[in-house]
C-alpha cells in the first residue's frame, strides 16, 4: 500500500509570475516528495484535478514544464503515481462527500474552503503544497472544522494537519511518517482484523467481549476505521510507556474526557461493562474521535494494562440523551 500525499489545491491558485519561478516551485515540490520517499515509503499523489493540467505560470502548464525540466525531474514526475480526483479508488463516502461539497462538515483555511487539506485530515496523512504563498511555508497547518452537531447546532473547531512544502518540513515529520508507515504495513482493512489481531497489535490493551461486535461492524473503507485504529495505537503506546503513577494521556494525540456527575448518576449502567475477568466496571474515562463523533471508553486496570470497554457512537449524556 502507498502513503497518500494530498496536494493542496489552494496552493495552485496563484501561478508563478514567470517560467523560471514556476520551475523553482516544481523543483521544491519534487524535493519534498523525494524526502518523503527517503523515509522508506512508497508514495502516491492525490490531486483534485488531473495533475498534468496544472497551470504553473501564464501560458505554462505542467505539460510544457516537462519539456523544459531536466531529465531527472522529468522522469520523477512521469513515474510518480498520481490519482485524481482525491477520492479515486477510495470507498470512504465521507471523503467523496467532502470532495463534492455534499458533506455535513467542511474544512476552511483562512476562511476559504479547503477540500484537499480537509481530506488530508480525515485520512490522517500528509498534505503538500506548491510554495506559492508565504503561509504554505510551514510544517503544520491549522484548519477550521465546521460540523453539524446532533442538536443541529453548528460547531466550529480548530484542527491541525501535517503539512510540507519543503524537504526540511518532511524531516521534521520523520517520526510521524514512520507511524503512518507502521499503520500501512499492518494493513488492517476492517474491524474484524482489528479484533482478530488485537493481541498482536495492542499487547497492553484488554478488550471486553462486547467490543468484539462493535469492532467487527466496522467495514472496509468506513469513515470510523482509521480514527479507531489510530487512537487504539496511541493508547497502546501510552500504556506501554506507563511505568507508575496516574495514567496520563498528556503528550499523546488523544483527546480524553470524563463524564459529569449528573450524567454518571443517570447513565452509569450504560457505562458499566463486563470485563474479561468476569467483573463489571464503570468506564467513565473515554477518548473522543472528533471526525466521526465516536468514543472509546477505557478503564485503567493496573500499571501497563488498560481495558477497552466500548467503541462506538457517544453514549447518552444529560445534555445529549439520544
Amino acid at each position: 500500500m502507498d502513503l497518500d500525499l494530498i496536494l493542496n489545491e489552494l496552493s495552485l491558485r496563484n501561478p508563478a509570475p514567470n517560467e523560471q519561478e514556476a520551475q523553482q516551485r516544481m523543483s521544491e515540490l519534487i524535493k519534498t516528495i523525494k524526502a518523503v520517499k527517503a523515509q522508506g515509503v512508497t508514495v502516491s499523489l492525490r490531486t483534485k484535478e488531473n495533475f498534468y493540467t496544472t497551470i504553473l505560470a501564464p501560458n505554462y502548464p505542467l505539460r510544457r514544464w516537462l519539456n523544459d525540466a531536466d531529465q531527472v525531474e522529468r522522469i520523477f514526475i512521469k513515474t510518480l503515481a498520481t490519482k485524481a480526483p482525491f477520492s479515486t479508488d477510495l470507498v470512504n463516502s465521507e471523503i467523496q462527500d467532502i470532495e463534492n461539497n455534499a458533506s455535513l462538515s467542511e474544512f476552511r483555511h483562512q476562511g476559504e474552503i479547503a477540500i484537499g487539506l480537509g481530506i488530508a485530515y480525515v485520512m490522517e496523512t500528509i498534505a503538500i503544497s506548491l510554495l506559492s504563498e508565504e503561509y504554505w511555508d510551514c510544517n503544520r497547518l491549522e484548519l477550521e472544522f465546521i460540523s453539524l452537531a446532533q442538536d443541529e447546532e453548528i460547531v466550529h473547531e480548530l484542527v491541525e494537519i501535517i503539512h510540507a512544502s519543503r524537504s526540511t518540513h518532511v524531516q521534521e515529520h520523520a517520526d510521524l511518517i514512520q507511524n503512518i508507515q507502521a499503520r500501512i504495513y499492518q494493513q488492517v482493512s476492517n474491524g474484524v482484523e482489528i479484533w482478530n489481531r488485537r493481541e498482536e497489535l495492542f499487547p497492553n490493551l484488554k478488550f471486553c467481549n462486547a467490543v468484539r461486535r462493535q469492532l467487527e461492524d466496522i467495514r472496509t473503507g468506513q469513515l470510523e476505521l482509521q480514527p479507531v485504529l489510530k487512537n487504539l495505537f496511541e493508547l497502546q503506546k501510552c500504556c506501554k510507556n506507563w511505568n507508575h503513577g496516574y495514567f496520563n494521556l498528556e503528550g499523546y494525540p488523544l483527546e480524553e474526557s470524563g463524564e459529569s456527575k449528573p450524567t454518571l448518576e443517570k447513565y452509569f449502567k450504560e457505562r458499566t461493562f463486563l470485563c474479561p475477568d468476569g467483573k463489571e466496571r464503570l468506564f467513565e474515562r473515554h477518548i473522543k474521535l472528533r471526525v466521526c463523533n465516536w468514543r472509546i471508553h477505557f478503564f485503567v486496570e493496573t500499571t501497563g494494562t488498560v481495558i477497552i470497554g466500548y467503541v462506538g457512537q457517544h453514549l447518552p449524556t444529560v445534555k445529549y440523551p439520544t
